[in-house]
């Protein structure tokens, strides 16, 4: 049970309750800010005075008095459940719904407690609603997906309950409970706020530090089929210039070369390697404290109130606090780091299979010619950095007025945080490719490995053979994929980044 409070979701909880569904609870000073909000809004409403969002039409028509209150929230709802394209996955539709939870507990949105009960139920239940992917600007907030999520609440939208898509009103009616209605203001708050940039993202980079992980490890494995000397990871020569992306990294490759045989005898014969050996602390290094910023950035995000407008005791203002900018730019930014980490890693795919670079026969096979080897692997990985190549190019550096230019800047950052979740998963195939490439490249080895990579190199054998002649390679891929996610997961639990 995760107690959600306001202040402390982080991206290691937002993934518990998105992927792995555990279930959550408010604290008991979340509820007393929720119920203090509520009440500040209600005596603000009593007062009779134009009050946007509850008494006035939305965006440019701010100056259009509305009466019907509780319509005006339904209406918005409707109107702006404009979004398009596939489908977000379940586990990003929870990570938005839990991080606009979040925020509403904080107590500056003037929502009701049985708001926060209906998200609760929904969450617990695993009551899902079906959000397209594309719509968001990144502000005012993430309108489009956040109202799908409201149709659904209010009953008038699909969900996805049990591993089938059925009606929300449907599905309420299981549990006896009726659909949901609106209060003043309750449709604005849900929407206008950054949950679904910070919900995707918080879910990518949890997934980008064990990525970081299994790139030292395969890093190093293909470090030793190179004959690689780790003198450049000296503690001194490090800590000469002292990130702490750069300081942690090496400390971590040290502890996985560690009695290696063959990086005792290259430190005898070499004088220095190629950058992509040599400079492993200092690329990796940095894109670690990339996404450590990045995760800081969400965090921050996960725990601020981005409605808008805000309700504090008896004053009601239009903020910008739902504008993406802070998100947007840290999901591009990761998005950027992730792309040079593929980058560094496809070039050691292409030294490994290169034979007049690693001295290893070519493309790692030994009966070359009538077989190909693991040629082609590189092509595939080339491929994908490319495509990373394209989508890095930065969303927040975009902007489109909208809504009659009342809302003339914007940070698209939904489409960062979209394009990050491709970027991600392409680097997770290009480290499988790794694992793969420097597994072969091992079986040429005349000294012994370390005995971290020694016991790497053994898992991957229990689940795929040597490479002596041709086959189908994408099925070795999707093997190291999968043992990504659990045989290996052993061995990065040991990283500490």
């Amino acid at each position: 049970m995760i107690i959600l409070s306001g202040d402390d979701l982080d991206v290691n909880k937002l993934y518990r309750i998105s992927v792995l569904k555990e279930k959550i609870e408010i604290s008991e000073s979340a509820k007393n800010n929720v119920l203090r909000s509520r009440k500040s809004l209600e005596k603000i409403i009593s007062s009779g005075n134009e009050i946007y969002g509850v008494t006035t039409g939305f965006g440019s028509l701010l100056n259009r008095h509305v009466d019907e209150k509780l319509e005006l929230q339904k209406n918005l709802i409707r109107s702006h459940s404009s979004g398009t394209g596939k489908y977000l996955k379940p586990e990003y539709v929870r990570a938005v719904m839990s991080v606009r939870l979040n925020s509403l507990l904080k107590g500056f949105s003037g929502v009701s407690i049985d708001l926060i009960d209906r998200l609760i139920f929904m969450l617990n239940n695993d009551i899902i609603p079906i959000v397209p992917e594309y719509g968001s600007v990144g502000a005012s907030g993430d309108l489009a997906p956040l109202a799908h999520i409201g149709l659904a609440i209010m009953g008038e939208g699909p969900v996805l309950y049990k591993n089938d898509v059925r009606d929300s009103n449907e599905v309420f009616r299981i549990f006896n409970i009726e659909k949901y209605e609106f209060k003043e203001k309750e449709g604005v708050a849900l929407i206008n706020g950054t949950s679904m940039i910070t919900g995707i993202l918080g879910i990518e980079l949890y997934r980008s530090m064990n990525l970081i992980k299994h790139a030292l490890i395969s890093s190093m494995m293909a470090f030793e089929a190179l004959s690689g000397t780790d003198k450049a990871y000296r503690e001194w020569a490090i800590a000469s210039r002292p990130h702490n992306g750069q300081i942690t990294i090496a400390d971590n490759l040290r502890f996985i070369l560690k009695d290696s045989e063959i990086v005792k005898n290259a430190n005898k014969i070499k004088i220095q390697d190629a950058y992509t050996l040599r400079c492993i602390p200092q690329v990796y290094g940095a894109v670690l404290d990339a996404i450590k910023y990045s995760i800081n950035v969400a965090n921050t995000e996960m725990n601020s109130a981005t409605d808008n407008p805000l309700v504090y005791n008896d004053d009601y203002i239009s903020t910008g606090n739902f504008h993406g900018e802070p998100v947007a730019l840290a999901a591009d930014f990761s998005a950027i780091a992730l792309t040079d980490l593929g980058n560094m890693i496809e070039r050691r795919i292409a030294r490994l299979v290169d034979t007049n670079l690693s001295g290893l026969p070519p493309f790692l096979v030994n009966n070359y010619g009538i077989n190909s080897g693991y040629m082609i692997p590189q092509y595939t990985a080339a491929a994908l950095c490319n495509m990373n190549k394209i989508l890095s190019h930065p969303a927040s550096a975009d902007s489109i007025p909208t809504s009659a230019n009342q809302e003339d800047h914007v940070s698209m950052g939904a489409n960062s945080a979209l394009k990050l979740i491709k970027i991600r998963e392409n680097i997770e195939r290009i480290i499988a490719i790794e694992y793969l490439i420097a597994a072969q490249a091992l079986e040429f080895k005349k000294y012994n490995t370390s005995n971290f990579i020694d016991m790497v190199y053994k898992k991957i054998r229990s689940r795929i053979d040597q490479l002596e002649n041709d086959r189908p390679p994408y099925i070795d891929i999707e093997k190291i994929l999968e043992m990504m996610n659990n045989d290996l997961m052993e061995f990065i639990n040991s990283i500490r980044i």
